[in-house]
């Protein structure tokens, strides 16, 4: 009797095994080999998005597929502007050449443009007619081609607001003041904050009354004890930010010395007034000691 023969189900379960591997990694290789040798042109994926003031620089710098075969290199770098699908190529820059090839927008760019190595491209004095979707395209010697998209956002520099405020009115040893914070130009796309040093916790800060709450505007309560305190308006858009402080002692101080001046220019009118008084009854008196010592006296016959 044989020992060592084997079981006829788990032979056949050990050779199905074994051939489901082997073409799991003949599937793999196929797989791998048409995603790297293929003639298609691969898509990164999400757009990087770049953020820029008008005037600044913007860097475009493209991280090449590390997943290549040995003996892969870098063939060719495209740039160009996407419109959804399509794209159109701006340049074109070869490794081990320090001169671009251009093909399209060439007077628009060229002294703007800048290509410190092959992957990178830079813009020098952005306009806001910069703003768009630009797209690099690598070409490798195995014809392989990646895309990589990036989304430019040119903004316009954040005008300096400034701060103007109403008359206030000063009530025992209040002032009430309402500010506003402007800036020239449109106001789309701003954020307005507001910070203040000096004022106590208790100080009452809320919008000016309205229709609706304006953030540009703000009613302050100050106590006129506390005139050195200080509102400063924050402007920002997405690349910048602006701020201006104003001292509220500016106009609630200069209110309340001139109260002082008209309450003393009051008491020197009244002394003065008492005064011209005092001088009139002495007068009075005067002439009327003299008068009465210098009457002819009344003898008896």
């Amino acid at each position: 009797m044989d020992t060592c023969s084997e079981d006829p189900h788990l032979g056949r379960a050990s050779w199905l095994l074994g051939f489901t591997s082997l073409l799991l990694s003949v599937c793999g290789a196929l797989t791998q080999s048409s995603r790297v040798h293929g003639s298609g042109v691969e898509d990164s994926g999400i757009p990087d998005s770049l953020k820029r003031t008008q005037g600044d620089s913007v860097l475009f710098h493209v991280i090449t597929s590390p997943e290549l075969p040995p003996g892969v290199e870098l063939e060719k770098m495209f740039w160009g502007i996407a419109l959804g699908s399509n794209w159109t190529a701006i340049l074109q820059v070869i490794p081990g050449s320090d001169v671009p090839e251009w093909f399209n927008f060439q007077d628009k760019f060229e002294k703007r443009v800048h290509v410190p190595n092959t992957t990178t491209l830079r813009i020098d004095n952005l306009t806001l007619e910069d703003s768009g979707l630009y797209r690099a395209r690598v070409s490798y010697s195995n014809g392989i081609q990646t895309d990589q998209d990036f989304h430019l956002t040119v903004y316009e520099p954040m005008p300096l607001p400034q701060i103007w405020a109403t008359v206030p009115s000063l009530t025992r040893g209040w002032c009430n003041v309402t500010v506003e914070c402007d800036t020239t130009g449109t106001r789309e796309n701003l954020t307005v904050s507001w910070e203040s040093e000096g004022l106590p916790r208790e100080l009452e800060q809320r919008p000016a009354s309205g229709p609706a709450p304006n953030p540009w505007t703000l009613a302050v309560t100050l106590p006129l004890t506390q005139p050195s305190a200080s509102l400063t308006c924050v402007v920002s858009n997405q690349v910048d930010q602006k701020t201006v402080t104003w001292g509220l002692g500016d106009v609630c101080g200069h209110e309340t010395g001139l109260h002082g001046q008209v309450t003393a220019a009051l008491l020197r009118n009244i002394l003065g007034s008492v005064a011209i008084v005092l001088l009139i009854l002495g007068a009075w008196l005067y002439l009327w000691k003299t008068r009465g010592d210098g009457a002819p006296g009344w003898h008896s016959g």
